[in-house]
């Protein structure tokens, strides 16, 4: 457990961070009045996730490395983070969809229909709570590992 506690610190800080931008999103409008900008608006949060793995990597590489860090271990560490990350992520969607925005997918299903985006039925099966969890659970670890790969290069560090 010793070897991993810096990725739960920056999963669990991950999980935050993406429970804060939710709320940053409902606070601007994004979930209900300005709903036709969410699906721009909302990759802003890639952002901030790549900055926490850089962080991540950095803080792994400092005070478990010792400074030193080849790329294995950087992507050995940024996979163990995604994992963390993927199975915290079923919580931070169902906050995010019962506690910060319970009114959004019946907002996006609206949205949706009255655009001419999907039918009604559609919308349903798409936008529900079940979907995303899914969805984010499968996604999560999936931009993890991208993310990983890229900024393991950046990071890593020779003796």
């Amino acid at each position: 457990m010793k070897t991993i506690k810096i990725e739960i610190k920056w999963a669990v800080l991950f999980a935050i961070m993406m429970l804060l931008w939710m709320l940053m999103e409902k606070l601007l409008g994004l979930h209900d009045e300005h709903i036709d900008k969410h699906m721009v608006y909302t990759n802003f949060v890639a952002i901030p996730a790549i900055l926490m793995y850089v962080f991540a990597l950095l803080d792994k590489r400092k005070n478990f490395y010792n400074g030193v860090m080849t790329y294995g271990q950087a992507f050995t560490s940024g996979l163990i983070m995604s994992l963390i990350i993927a199975v915290l992520t079923p919580l931070t969607q169902y906050i995010t969809s019962t506690v910060i925005t319970p009114n959004y997918f019946a907002n996006v299903i609206e949205y949706a229909v009255a655009e001419g985006m999907m039918t009604q039925t559609d919308a349903e099966a798409y936008f529900n709570l079940q979907n995303y969890i899914i969805q984010s659970t499968v996604f999560a670890p999936v931009m993890g590992i991208i993310t990983t790969l890229l900024v393991g290069l950046f990071v890593r560090k020779k003796a």
